[in-house]
């Protein structure tokens, strides 16, 4: 396994939580709060080399005027435009 990009991990940070029958889990309190996870939020889920990672999924609306000052002319082909 390339361990270049695994997070470090301590054990002290670790929590658990059981996969149900279902295969259904419970995310527990303190990684909810940690990671700002809503009841209802859209997580993506990367599942690679044995590890699962649940990313919350924001729509693209949230980054808008992420970078204010960035100028952004000729980023994009006019071609690209819908």
């Amino acid at each position: 396994m390339d361990t270049r990009n695994v997070l470090r991990i301590r054990e002290k940070d670790v929590v658990t939580t059981k996969v149900s029958s279902r295969f259904q889990i419970v995310i527990p309190k303190e990684a909810r709060e940690a990671a700002g996870i809503q009841q209802g939020q859209v997580l993506g889920v990367v599942a690679r080399e044995g590890t699962i990672v649940l990313v919350p999924h924001r729509p693209l609306a949230e980054y808008r005027g992420m970078f204010p000052g960035l100028d952004a002319e000729g980023l994009r082909d006019e071609g690209d435009r819908l």
